[in-house]
């Protein structure tokens, strides 16, 4: 979500391409093994960035942070001021309104003000994965460190019988302000905050506080509290801080139970070593320092929310307004999701490095919606906030399934989906509007209580097929076609004589003054912007369009500038551009995926932060957005794990998956200045396709990548070779498989699966049943063609005009022959080759290993049946 925009101030350069075709490697650094260092958190708090540089663990209830004199929003810090007003215990990273920040913590000197504030200089200041330190212009150096529940300070002061703590409880316009001394080390309190975007639900957040040497005195001012300490013989004070949602004594047992002990130092360390553990998950070599840098601090900004609701006890407030307890495989409740940003991008990181995290967050939405009746749109904490449009909260939980994150109540988040897509509610707004006209009418006579009404069709369109992916995954293939054909509903507002997604009125007629440079009926974007936000069929897409070339001659020119706020020109600052660039993976032209993304990544994320270029991070959407696209890859389809593909900015990566498996990316020749892919294999095969299969992102596989500095123009540019689009079935019959889905294809005469004898990619190896053991020789992806692909190339009967009974089925280059194409026959489960009539046969029924497969006479068969992947 973005609510300013800041123009970047100056660019670095656009990319230079050079004439060699591959690129030498230049002396890089070697491979990391301790990122953590390399976090900078003061990337991102500037130009409107709003993150924060203070001190947290991953997805942690504390985040003690300075905030700064302008207060820009849900950070609360300004890489540009030099003012800092106090330190608060909790933050929101990146948004695009103000809200947390509570509870801020000011050392002073002398007679107590209330309104004091203290200068710093970025000299004297310090930040890293979970630590802060600053020596303000009054001499007190600052030090701050966290545990996930708690915060840990340490304030050295010059000696002076007046070193002051002011508790500036009203900050951020918190109200109903509570202030306890508890003893003489100890104190304690709560205020009433919240108010995002100005909308009304709150939260209520508890501390507790105790000192390591005793108070000489406290007092109070308008709008908070102080205590005193006499420094004169110890000049240091230290601080622990216990924070909760549910009450002081949560606060309190949060402390307890987290840091028991005074040793800040061993703290600190502790926090550095949470960050190392998830930011390990991703091992990269090579790339420059600069670019490392960016990659684990984006890496780490993508890590920071949804963050912790619940206590150390497993208590947390809920959304129907009672405190309730984890329970079941469940260990912890997290809360604020910024939706309508984070199902882009986010949440398919999260569930890919910390499945078990991304679990307890899909759990999380799941216990929202059986609290409130609806899934979070744009939660802060425990409570909707109504912000942006869209109906994000499937899509979420759907991708974080799809990603490997599936230790949650599956059933009940099924069920969920299907009523909230289907019964009214507060967050799918205009659901009755888009039931009888098939889109979200413009017209401001209808009642109508959403905004946007272009944008918000995408977003609804998208985030059905989300549904629908995640109810196919879960077997259920009703619910899967009814959401799909009804993702399909962008059409009814993509003009064929414009070429545009136009807002349309209820009579049918399109809205008079269509602008594609104007945001009218479109969310922080234009019609330029948005018409490629179809992610889930881009192929459907382009062809309305008038073809290939029209969509590529589109994208080539809303991509001409990368970073503009609106008008006919891409922001790939902000969320609805963000996939444009990996569309022409899609259309024959991967290569300029491969040199647009690359120079997104040089222009718009520098390792400075005074000019940061990117905007509002978004809870971590655009540094998520960073991270996968420095790892050569994207997730552009929502509910699902097709990954696009790009080029890496590292020699290697290694993410270890949650099931044990590894993803790979190997390109030894990865420069800055050679982001095209001039060959790959997948798993030892040939692969000459711009997307990944989504067991690669599930079970893990090798991609070897050669590389280098001018455009290879033929690699995977063939229609079978682009990613997955899926057009829905008209809603007639039960569905076949979505075109470009990839998995394994079983038998119902054995329960065997097909098989590429060997994973050979030999021309003419023998296409057989084999005993199923999801290896990438049985991984099989139906093509926009209507080709069977295997390891790249094409399922065949063999010989070009083959249609007698008892013809041999092999591999072959993909050529576009009749040969090698294959219709699906969902009621009888036929693979039938339209050149000669024929179905996919296992020769007399065999059962064993290595039977050749044929073509037959169509007979119903079990020998017959076929299961393609939903």
């Amino acid at each position: 979500m973005k609510r300013w925009r800041i123009p970047l101030a100056s660019c670095l350069l656009l990319l230079g391409l050079a004439a060699p075709t591959t690129a030498a490697h230049a002396a890089t650094p070697a491979g990391v093994t301790d990122p953590a260092s390399l976090v900078n958190p003061l990337l991102g708090t500037s130009n409107g960035g709003n993150t924060f540089p203070g001190a947290d663990t991953p997805f942690g209830m504390v985040s003690w942070s300075p905030d700064t004199s302008s207060r820009p929003p849900g950070g609360n810090y300004a890489y540009s001021d030099n003012v800092v007003t106090g330190f608060s215990l909790n933050h929101i990273s990146g948004p695009g309104c103000g809200a947390m920040g509570d509870i801020p913590v000011l050392p002073t000197i002398g007679t107590v003000d209330g309104g004091a504030t203290q200068t710093f200089s970025h000299s004297n200041e310090s930040a890293s994965a979970g630590a802060y330190a600053v020596t303000l212009g009054n001499g007190v150096q600052t030090e701050l460190t966290a545990t996930a529940r708690s915060g840990m300070a340490r304030f050295t002061f010059p000696a002076s019988t007046q070193a002051n703590l002011l508790f500036k409880l009203n900050a951020d316009k918190a109200t109903n302000l509570h202030f306890n001394r508890v003893s003489s080390t100890e104190v304690s309190g709560s205020v009433d905050a919240g108010l995002f975007c100005a909308s009304a639900p709150s939260y209520t957040a508890y501390f507790d506080m105790v000192f390591d040497q005793p108070m000489t005195g406290n007092g109070t001012f308008n709008g908070g509290d102080s205590v005193t300490f006499n420094t004169t013989n110890n000049r240091t004070v230290q601080a622990k801080v216990g924070l909760s949602y549910v009450s002081i004594a949560g606060a309190t047992a949060n402390r307890a139970a987290e840091n028991g002990g005074w040793d800040f130092n061993g703290t600190r360390t502790a926090a550095h070593n949470a960050w190392n553990a998830v930011l390990n998950k991703v091992a990269i070599s090579g790339g420059t320092s600069d670019q490392q840098k960016v990659f684990y601090t984006s890496l780490y900004h993508s890590l920071l929310h949804p963050n912790l609701l619940s206590d150390s006890d497993g208590r947390y407030w809920g959304f129907d307004h009672q405190v309730h307890t984890v329970s079941g495989n469940q260990k912890a409740q997290y809360g604020t999701y910024s939706g309508w940003d984070i199902y882009r991008t986010q949440a398919q990181l999260e569930a890919l490095v910390a499945p078990q995290q991304a679990s307890d967050s899909a759990q999380s939405l799941v216990n929202d919606y059986t609290q409130a009746g609806f899934f979070p749109k744009w939660s802060l904490n425990s409570a909707e906030t109504q912000v942006m449009n869209g109906d994000p909260g499937p899509a979420v939980v759907a991708d974080y399934y799809a990603f490997g994150a599936r230790n949650f109540d599956t059933a009940t988040a099924k069920a969920a989906m299907v009523k909230e897509g289907t019964t009214s509610n507060p967050i799918r707004m205009g659901l009755d509007l888009q039931t009888k006209y098939g889109y979200l009418p413009s017209d401001g006579a209808y009642p109508k209580d959403f905004y946007g009404s272009a944008a918000t069709l995408l977003e609804y369109s998208a985030q059905d097929f989300a549904t629908s992916a995640f109810a196919g995954a879960l077997g259920d293939t009703t619910t899967q076609s009814q959401f799909a054909n009804r993702a399909q509903d962008w059409k009814n507002e993509f003009n064929p004589s414009s070429g545009f997604i136009q807002p349309k009125q209820a009579n049918g007629s399109w809205k008079s003054g269509f602008n594609p440079t104007s945001s009218d009926q479109f969310v922080e974007g234009t019609s330029w912007q948005y018409t490629g936000a179809v992610p889930h069929n881009i192929r459907g897409l382009a062809d309305a369009m008038g073809g290939n070339a029209k969509y590529a001659a589109y994208l080539d020119s809303v991509l001409s500038d990368l970073h503009g706020s609106g008008g006919a020109h891409a922001d790939l600052g902000n969320e609805p551009s963000v996939e444009l660039p990996w569309e022409y993976d899609y259309v024959g032209q991967p290569w300029k995926t491969q040199k647009i993304v690359r120079q997104v990544q040089d222009q718009l994320w520098p390792n400075n932060p005074a000019n940061w270029g990117v905007g509002n991070d978004d809870l971590g959407t655009m540094s998520a957005w960073y991270v996968f696209s420095a790892m050569g890859f994207y997730p552009e389809t929502p509910g699902t794990a097709d990954l696009a593909l790009g080029s890496p900015l590292f020699t290697s990566v290694d993410v270890t998956l949650g099931s044990g498996g590894h993803i790979l990316v190997n390109a030894p020749a990865a420069a800055d200045n050679a982001p095209y892919v001039q060959s790959a294999t997948l798993n030892g095969a040939n692969w000459n396709n711009a997307y990944l299969p989504p067991s690669f992102a599930s079970s893990g596989g090798t991609l070897n990548l050669t590389l280098g500095t001018s455009a290879n123009t033929n690699w995977a540019t063939a229609a079978s070779s682009a990613p997955p689009s899926y057009n829905g079935n008209g809603g007639a019959k039960p569905p076949g498989p979505p075109v470009g889905s990839t998995g394994p294809v079983t038998s119902d005469n054995a329960g065997k699966c097909i098989d590429d004898n060997t994973g050979s990619t030999t021309n003419g190896t023998k296409i057989q049943i084999w005993s199923c053991n999801n290896s990438t020789a049985q991984q099989v992806t139906k093509g926009t063609d209507g080709t069977l692909q295997m390891v790249g190339k094409c399922v065949e009967v063999t010989g070009s005009g083959a249609t007698a009974n008892g013809t041999l089925i092999e591999l072959w280059d993909c050529n576009g022959g009749n040969n090698q194409k294959w219709t699906y026959n969902s009621g009888t489960k036929a693979l039938v080759n339209p050149q000669s009539g024929r179905c996919l046969d296992i020769p007399n029924s065999s059962t064993n290993d290595g039977t050749q497969l044929q073509i037959f006479d169509c007979n119903n068969t079990n020998a017959q049946r076929w299961n393609l992947p939903s």
